[in-house]
């Protein structure tokens, strides 16, 4: 068996991972990352990237239909088609370039890859079996263990992943449209995949459990995309559980009455959450402390073990992968010898559903359970210049700031496009902003912005345009 020895060793080529690599890297740290499939994780490959892909297509599709009917701006377009091999196939270069482009990072950085799958056998050594036919094995010792395993997709029981059965990835490179299909969970996952197959023109049914959708998040701000939902044809059953699925009768239903009734599905999207991957390469000998089914950290990302660590999905949630890459970065400055700590004042978390919703920091609800007392203010995209010219005048801006100092404590959004804003809101709470530097703040006009600013001119009792 082959060994080497490095200062690093990262399981895990994803978001968190690949970032914590080339960091250390950069800091002249030997560093050795090993990932058994494709460069960039989840999110490069199978996640993030591709789902945003999939739901621009759609949505250029459904303006073009759109088009074809006649619309208020006068364009005119014939009835278009859909050549979804084509679509996949752009999908998968958009992967490609992108998971190249890790490639040349690491190598920039002086990382060494391996392509295998690792196995740890203690705390400062792990064995990797490489990808290939030979199956060689390597050993490789470290000073220190960088855990940056992921995540994976959750199955239900009775209706584990294969054939007619989607998990999120099977979803994002379908071989033929379903005429009908079952998107099991209104979570982001599902109802990002399921607006965007309902655009490509699949009739598309939403079971979920809880009573309404997104259920993690602010009801005013799920509102707008329970109505688009409506709008757009998708059939919602909330409050509902799922029994199984036979390809006979499709998905069975329970709903909170405890009727039972089947909906007829040629595919059935599971995306009721996913879970820490911490199985299948030996976690278990390290005899971590854990949180759940997740990797215990503490404010530096150390685990229990010394020397060892861990970023990401692993360690629970928020499962994102800005927040994976955050963290790599934190530990390999700290290997480096650099004081740091995890500790972000907020994490923006962004839906991509039509509308797409934001959320960074504290919702108003949050505010008071946290004993804060606050004011909060909402500023309308119907009031807005350039979302009038985008025709995308639903939704709103509203911030959420102490009553005592004005400092500045949450934002949330809802609307076309506003996932562009999470940066500016996650950096005026990182930087301690108050309204007043932010009302005060000259936004260029027209721009969707500009809502920002009178978000915080309304909370101030100096609004403008309303």
């Amino acid at each position: 068996m082959k060994e080497l020895s490095t200062k690093l060793l990262v399981i895990g080529g994803g978001p968190g991972g690949y970032v914590a690599a080339i960091r250390a890297g950069q800091l002249g740290i030997p560093t050795v990352l090993v990932e058994g499939e494709r460069l960039g994780g989840t999110c490069l490959t199978i996640g993030c990237i591709p789902s945003k892909a999939l739901i621009h297509a759609a949505e250029v599709f459904e303006q073009a239909r759109h088009n074809a009917a006649g619309s208020a701006l006068g364009v005119r377009a014939g009835e278009p088609t859909l050549d979804l091999a084509q679509t996949v196939r752009w999908k998968d270069g958009i992967v490609q370039r992108l998971t190249g482009g890790v490639g040349g990072l690491l190598r920039k950085a002086g990382v060494q890859v391996l392509q295998g799958w690792a196995t740890i056998e203690d705390g400062k050594t792990v064995s990797v079996r490489m990808a290939g036919e030979g199956g060689e094995v390597r050993r490789v010792r470290c000073e220190h263990l960088l855990l940056a395993t992921g995540s994976e997709p959750v199955a239900l029981p009775s209706m584990p992943f294969g054939g007619a059965i989607w998990s999120s990835t099977d979803a994002l490179s379908p071989d033929v449209l379903p005429r009908r299909l079952v998107v099991v969970g209104a979570g982001y996952i599902g109802l990002e995949l399921g607006i965007a197959y309902r655009k490509l023109g699949v009739e598309v049914t939403v079971v979920e459990a809880a009573q309404r959708v997104l259920p993690s998040y602010d009801e005013e701000l799920t509102q707008p995309v329970l109505e688009s939902l409506k709008k757009s044809g998708v059939v919602l059953h909330l409050g509902c559980s799922v029994q199984g699925w036979d390809a006979g009768q499709g998905v069975h239903v329970r709903n909170a009455r405890a009727d039972e009734f089947a909906l007829p599905a040629d595919r059935v999207l599971v995306a009721v959450g996913r879970r820490p991957r911490t199985s299948g390469f030996g976690l278990e000998s390290l005899q971590l402390d854990m949180a759940g089914r997740h990797v215990a950290i503490d404010a530096h990302c150390r685990t229990s073990m010394r020397g060892v660590w861990a970023i990401g999905d692993v360690t629970g949630e928020p499962m994102l992968a800005h927040r994976a890459m955050a963290q790599g970065e934190c530990v390999a400055e700290q290997i480096a010898g650099h004081a740091r700590r995890f500790e972000p004042m907020a994490i923006p978390a962004v839906c991509f559903t039509d509308p797409e919703v934001v959320v960074v920091g504290k919702t108003p609800a949050e505010a008071r359970a946290a004993g804060l007392e606050c004011i909060d203010a909402a500023f309308p995209f119907a009031a807005n210049g350039r979302a009038m010219t985008l025709e995308a005048t639903g939704g709103f801006v509203r911030v959420v700031a102490r009553r005592d100092n004005h400092l500045i404590v949450g934002w949330q959004a809802v609307g076309r496009n506003v996932s562009e804003l999470a940066a500016a809101f996650g950096q005026s709470i990182e930087m301690g902003a108050r309204l007043e530097d932010v009302g005060h703040t000259i936004h260029a006009h027209p721009t969707l912005g500009e809502a920002v600013q009178e978000a915080a001119l309304r909370a101030l009792g100096q609004a403008l345009h309303i």
